[in-house]
């Protein structure tokens, strides 16, 4: 799911590298990208989120075996088709309702989309308990926790999780700075090449907010266990405390084929096409703590978390909203965490919630906000 992005596309490689056969693709408009994929790696099923884009990719590969579906339903469709794996690097919200038919058609989840969990909450996490379906993280930092607990034999040893964070590309700035930032300036991150959501969410240090709730949610620890260090090198990608002050971290060279083929060979580890870690290459290694007064979009999340129910869903989409607008150039930099705090303080507080209720609560958040814009 999202094979044209960054993650689908290195995902794409290392299933190539493993001989590990592709059984559906799904994007959200790049006709030509999927078009060449699917033309290598012969998938039965493909589809596309854009519906228009989706009639011309049927079009275009009619000489071919695949079957081309369109829409939100086309792409659940193929995530919920028995693939034996199903990696979800869709971004936002709109890994929700594909995440869901995949673990309901009992496919393992390798997942990359973290607001799924974020937003989706119990809802995923309770889903795949009933089915006995694993939840095998992508992410760098919560791969590197998974590994760093294969040694844990009871969740009562958890000290702590520390995620690290790059602090993205104005790690060291000040609030007055920051107003002035432009998308570009956004854009460039220091180490991780990625997409343009998910490289503003590292700038503003909403992705490490995002993170923390889905640690939460991963590994069934309380808020107060996840901490966030940031370590500019991007080399330890997270660690593990135990009760006893032993720490275990997980470290290699910042390339995303790591984590992806993990999750899509545990609990077997390959050679990988990844470049060795040599750490005297690297010098030094720094750590320091976050500045969350500049960045408050982690306790922003943090304090979602604790309290629960739809308040990680509110945060999730006023940020979606917010990073869009700014994207799209009519907010500044510093008005997305303003706008992402005060949904959150007006999400429904209730701990009851079906997914109805989070794609009601969604499309509420993201319409109150633009059409605050607009005035």
């Amino acid at each position: 799911m999202g094979s044209t992005g960054s993650i689908g596309k290195q995902a794409l490689d290392v299933a190539k590298l493993r001989g590990i056969e592709i059984f559906a693709l799904t994007a959200n408009s790049g006709v030509d990208a999927i078009e060449k994929q699917i033309r290598e790696h012969k998938p039965r099923l493909a589809a596309l989120a854009d519906c228009k884009k989706a009639a011309e990719l049927k079009i275009r590969v009619a000489d071919t075996g695949t079957r081309v579906l369109s829409g939100e339903d086309g792409v659940c469709e193929c995530a919920g088709s028995g693939a034996d794996t199903v990696l979800n690097s869709i971004v936002g919200m709109a890994g929700l309702r594909p995440t869901l038919a995949a673990i309901d058609a009992g496919s393992e989840i390798a997942l990359a989309n973290k607001e799924a969990l974020v937003a989706g909450g119990e809802l995923v996490t309770g889903a795949a308990r009933r089915k006995g379906v694993r939840i095998l993280p992508v992410d760098s930092e919560h791969s590197a926790v998974f590994q760093s607990l294969q040694g844990c034999s009871a969740a009562a040893e958890i000290k702590r999780i520390i995620l690290t964070a790059s602090g993205g590309p104005f790690f060291g700035m000040k609030k007055e700075e920051l107003s002035k930032v432009t998308l570009a300036d956004a854009l460039k991150h220091p180490n991780w090449s990625m997409g343009a959501k998910i490289s503003v969410d590292s700038a503003t240090m909403m992705n490490k907010g995002l993170e923390l709730i889905e640690a939460v949610r991963l590994f069934d620890v309380p808020p107060s266990q996840v901490d966030i260090l940031i370590h500019r090198q991007s080399v330890v990608h997270s660690l593990v405390e135990y009760s006893d002050n032993s720490v275990i971290a997980q470290l290699g060279v910042p390339d995303m084929r790591i984590p992806i083929q993990y999750a899509l060979t545990y609990p077997h580890r390959y050679p990988s096409p990844v470049r060795q870690l040599k750490l005297e290459e690297w010098g030094k290694l720094t750590f320091e703590s976050p500045d969350y007064d500049t960045f408050p979009c982690i306790n922003i999340c943090r304090a979602a978390i604790e309290k629960g129910g739809l308040f990680p869903a509110a945060v999730n989409s006023a940020n979606e909203a917010a990073n869009e607008l700014f994207r799209q150039g009519k907010i500044g930099f510093s008005d997305i965490p303003m706008i992402v705090g005060e949904e959150a303080e007006r999400a429904p507080n209730t701990d009851a919630f079906t997914l109805e209720d989070i794609l009601l609560l969604d499309r509420l958040i993201r319409s109150r906000i633009k059409n605050k814009v607009v005035r």
